[in-house]
């Protein structure tokens, strides 16, 4: 079986790459490399032995998506993970979310249709929920107006991807994911962002290790017990894992309808100043942060129902966040000694 993986040099997608190539899969990887290195593609082959196969265009660009499919015709399933994903660029710079994220997806599901390829996992995201009124939150709980434009266009891509599933003889996964962090075990791996990161745990091993001067924690009057926002941190080897069942799910026809939503998450939420502290804890360093005021788009405080994706998945989160903070660590000190 051959799965694409948009988005396959990124962080999440290397990771998915990795796990499926574990599994037995051929897997292709398309990415135009805004947000990642190519040498990540030489990492990925450490771990596995495997090299994947790859293509660099952008999936926005309509001829490029056609070209590409027009070659790759034997492709059993795609995982797609392309997309720009930083909460407050996108507040700023909405037309290019809108654009990328939604162009992209719409490209792909036309050439899924022209070539019949029967089926997707879409990364999608808990910010569809938006501040939800009860928690942990379960997949039944209301989409809220999203707070930000990268917000909505998840919202946007679940709503295209449900009616054209409806449509068609497509089926679909989309797995809304709450915050992953850490590594690979290898270290070989892990969350690289170009330019200065968006997300909280690159940011903090970036500070530990000196690249940042330091860290801005936004806002410390949310009603929250120390004040700080409440996210449900995952391992992103533990959410890899995830997208690999999603997909052999379809393939193997278990899929309950043709279009499936699972939460993914550990069900437990940590403050920005709790995982911190786990950071602190394992590695034994003391971070330089300063409280700064919110910042537009975040919201409050998330974790995830899980209860549903465990059963019917048979999948379940692992990893606590004291492993995610050492792990996302190790990777941090193996790029600074390449770059010594």
């Amino acid at each position: 079986m051959k799965i694409l993986v948009t988005g396959g040099l990124g962080y999440i997608g290397s990771h998915t790459v990795v796990e499926l190539q574990n599994a037995g899969y051929d897997v292709v990887i398309v990415d135009n490399l805004s947000n990642t290195h190519i040498e990540v593609l030489e990492q990925i082959e450490k771990i596995s032995g495997i090299k994947p196969e790859f293509s660099k265009f952008d999936l926005s660009d309509y001829n490029a998506c056609i070209n590409f499919f027009n070659i790759n015709k034997d492709i059993d399933g795609i995982i797609h993970f392309a997309a720009y994903k930083a909460v407050g660029e996108s507040v700023e710079k909405p037309l290019i979310y809108y654009r990328n994220n939604i162009g992209s997806l719409i490209n792909i599901m036309e050439n899924m249709n022209m070539h019949n390829i029967p089926n997707l996992v879409f990364s999608s995201s808990c910010t569809v929920y938006g501040q939800p009124d009860e928690l942990p939150v379960t997949e039944k709980a209301p989409r809220k107006t999203a707070m930000s434009p990268y917000g909505n266009t998840k919202q946007i891509a679940e709503d295209i991807i449900s009616d054209t599933v409806y449509a068609s003889s497509m089926k679909a996964i989309a797995l809304r994911y709450f915050n992953p962090v850490g590594a690979h075990e290898t270290a070989l791996i892990g969350e690289l962002p170009l330019g200065v990161p968006n997300n909280l745990m690159p940011f903090i091993t970036q500070t530990a290790s000196g690249i940042r001067e330091q860290l801005s924690v936004f806002g410390e009057d949310y009603n929250t017990p120390d004040g700080t926002a409440i996210r449900d941190y995952i391992h992103v080897v533990d959410l890899a894992k995830a997208h690999v069942i999603a997909v052999e799910r379809m393939l193997k026809a278990n899929n309950k309808k043709n279009y499936e939503v699972f939460n993914l998450g550990t069900g437990n939420g940590y403050s920005v100043l709790e995982v911190i502290k786990s950071f602190e804890k394992v590695t034994g360093l003391k971070l330089n942060y300063k409280i700064v005021n919110r910042r537009e788009g975040d919201i409050e405080k998330v974790w995830a129902e899980t209860s549903f994706a465990n059963d019917e998945l048979g999948w379940k989160a692992e990893k606590g966040i004291d492993e995610m903070t050492l792990s996302a660590w190790k990777f941090q000190e193996k790029l600074d000694k390449e770059r010594k």
